[in-house]
């Protein structure tokens, strides 16, 4: 009679499928494991926390550690694969697979599957949503040929200390703005019932230094959102932006700054006219500049059909409760198909500074609530164009 390996292994992958988007259950696993390999592993992989003086430790690779739950035995590998044949990615780390092996005896299979991993993925979670610090992303070139990746962001701790209470604008129309967030932050049944994503469009206008960075920042402090920066120029056709978008995370704001000279987007589909003044051709050299364009042959590919699907085509509804954000200097210049309605939900002009934008800077600044020039200020604010920047 032959023997019977007693033993099951179960191999949780970080990606599935066409490496579309990482494992949830892979990241409950990895931060479970963070919990024990301190005190288990004989190999850890070190790293220093930002602006702390502790040393977080995890698994290091092909280390093994074991776990006891309800009298059951079980074992856990960190490990990875290298394939031997350099597939199309836009990074390196595209063939490099990643993934932890449970092992367990073949008795116990029952206990794992109803009860022990279901414990490990509410663990990971509790420990995640208790030490999260939110983050602020950026995406890489798809040229980039540096650190292996896992993924097509990267990103640091988002520690900007942006409010609405220090931003300097009227406050009927920033009271406006917060209870718009807060509703959509709240409103999933709603986005159920009437059946579209859970997402929502800020267009955000207005002359330079008039705080639209700022106010992106103040969004993301309210909502406890992750941030992500997309580089539209970095970005290197829509497949690529399409494989960003699915690399988002729920309860965030995706930003495109200053989207009027990020791509060739400015009213791409009405008829050119046949002169341009010289102030356009110049405005249009520098948008060829930014872009780093070279006769057509280098740049981004990203098409205006490819960003419309973008922000809310099938693939937008992969993920929920996120914010879409466009900044841009020059409303006049954008696509009037990018902007509508629908796709930007809220249109925030943000404009030069007014007497209450004033006060709230002084108080910002100064702590002052009232002063004798204030009048005088009032006045001369009302004569002329400044920015709070200025």
């Amino acid at each position: 009679m032959g023997y019977i390996y007693p033993y099951i292994t179960i191999t949780f992958r970080e990606f599935t499928g066409e490496r579309l988007k990482r494992s949830e259950l892979y990241s409950d696993i990895e931060t479970y494991l963070s919990t024990h390999s301190s005190t288990r592993a004989k190999r850890l992989k070190a790293e220093v926390v930002k602006d702390s003086k502790s040393v977080m430790l995890s698994m290091d690779d092909q280390e093994e550690v074991t776990d006891d739950f309800q009298g059951v035995r079980l074992w856990w590998r960190s490990s990875h694969k290298t394939s031997k044949t350099q597939s199309i990615s836009f990074f390196p780390a595209a063939d490099e697979k990643r993934y932890y092996l449970l092992t367990f005896h073949r008795r116990h299979r029952d206990v794992v599957t109803a009860s022990y991993l279901p414990h490990v993925m509410e663990t990971g979670k509790e420990i995640s949503i208790k030490n999260r610090q939110r983050k602020l992303y950026t995406n890489s070139s798809g040229d980039d040929r540096g650190y292996y990746r896992s993924s097509l962001w990267s990103h640091v701790v988002f520690e900007h200390p942006a409010s609405f209470k220090t931003l300097a604008m009227e406050p009927k129309k920033k009271q406006d703005i917060i209870n718009d967030l807060v509703t959509f932050s709240k409103a999933k049944d709603y986005y159920d019932q009437i059946g579209k994503a859970w997402k929502r469009g800020y267009l955000l206008y207005g002359p330079p230094g008039t705080g639209k960075s700022t106010m992106i920042a103040a969004m993301a402090n309210l909502l406890g959102y992750d941030v992500y920066d997309l580089e539209l120029t970095a970005v290197k056709d829509n497949t690529q932006l399409r494989k960003l978008l699915i690399e988002t995370s729920s309860k965030s704001i995706i930003v495109i700054e200053d989207i009027d000279c990020s791509l060739d987007l400015t009213g791409q589909r009405k008829k050119k006219k046949e002169e341009d003044s010289e102030g356009d051709k110049e405005g249009k050299e520098a948008i060829a500049k930014k872009m780093g364009k070279n006769d057509g042959k280098d740049g981004s590919k990203v098409t205006l059909s490819g960003l419309l699907n973008f922000i809310d085509g099938l693939w937008s509804a992969c993920g929920s409760e996120r914010i879409i954000v466009f900044t841009t200097n020059y409303l006049e210049k954008l696509d009037p198909a990018l902007i509508r309605r629908g796709r930007m939900d809220k249109h925030i002009e943000l404009s030069y500074c007014s007497f209450q934008a004033f006060k709230v800077l002084a108080k910002n600044y100064h702590q002052i609530d009232s002063h004798e020039l204030f009048g005088d200020i009032e006045k001369a604010l009302g004569e002329t164009n400044m920015t709070p920047a200025d």
